[in-house]
């Protein structure tokens, strides 16, 4: 079983190589118009589609009654899984990331990560800082923003998280933008974070929860909006686990 599961994962991570290669092209002319056009989004669900159909993981996207995807949002998700980023790119919300600097190192597709989204080193202050700026201006031209507020794959213990960082609900009290809460409930399953890129084939899912609204809130509400998103999401993985 494990030198079939060593196969699958050599295949499903050279399948995930393999097709952003071939899309790369296109990823670099977008970089240098307009990256923002629609296409680039579209890539995306492409990219991940794709992934998920040939490996063979079958996927559920859960959506709240209450979404409104014509709104601006700030997803808000649990991170144990680089999976986690496709599970977020095979749904139609134009996601603009906000991870780790590493990410923008690895060949190729560094490239487009760090030319795309927004990248910070959580242990350099002006890095952090400029992240930060980078995130209002695209809230601001009323785009939307993915952030992990565990602050990357930070848990030891999953589907325990870890601790939220401030980032993500201060930036949603300023601009009063709503968050939305969003559980990856299976990831940490199929791709754990122990360093040895062996999948497991299983059933993946991302839920959408209901929209909590920032309107009105000041900087003093912080903790208590951090403590509700928190909830929502921890609830969903108790439940799914």
């Amino acid at each position: 079983m494990s030198i079939l599961r060593r196969i699958y994962s050599v295949y499903s991570l050279s399948l995930f190589a393999l097709i952003f290669i071939i899309m790369l092209p296109l990823f670099t002319l977008l970089i240098h118009t307009n990256k923002r056009h629609s296409l680039v989004y579209t890539l995306h669900r492409i990219w991940a589609w794709l992934f998920y159909t040939l490996s063979f993981i079958p996927i559920r996207k859960a959506y709240s009654d209450k979404l409104d995807f014509s709104r601006q949002y700030i997803y808000c998700s649990n991170h144990f899984s680089y999976l986690d980023i496709p599970a977020f790119g095979i749904n139609h919300i134009r996601p603009i990331f906000v991870g780790k600097s590493s990410l923008g190192k690895i060949p190729l597709f560094g490239y487009m990560y760090r030319n795309i989204h927004i990248t910070l080193d959580k242990n350099n202050l002006k890095s952090k800082y400029n992240a930060l700026g980078k995130c209002a201006e695209e809230l601001d031209q009323g785009n939307n923003l993915v952030i992990f507020p565990e602050g990357g794959i930070t848990s030891k213990n999953p589907p325990e998280m870890a601790r939220f960082k401030d980032g993500a609900f201060r930036l949603a009290i300023e601009k009063q933008i709503p968050i939305v809460p969003v559980t990856i409930p299976y990831n940490w399953i199929i791709l754990p974070d122990d360093g040895k890129l062996l999948l497991h084939r299983h059933k993946n899912m991302i839920i959408f929860h209901e929209p909590i609204e920032t309107k009105g809130l000041t900087s003093e509400d912080l903790a208590q909006l951090k403590s509700r998103v928190y909830e929502v999401i921890d609830k969903e993985l108790k439940a799914k686990n």
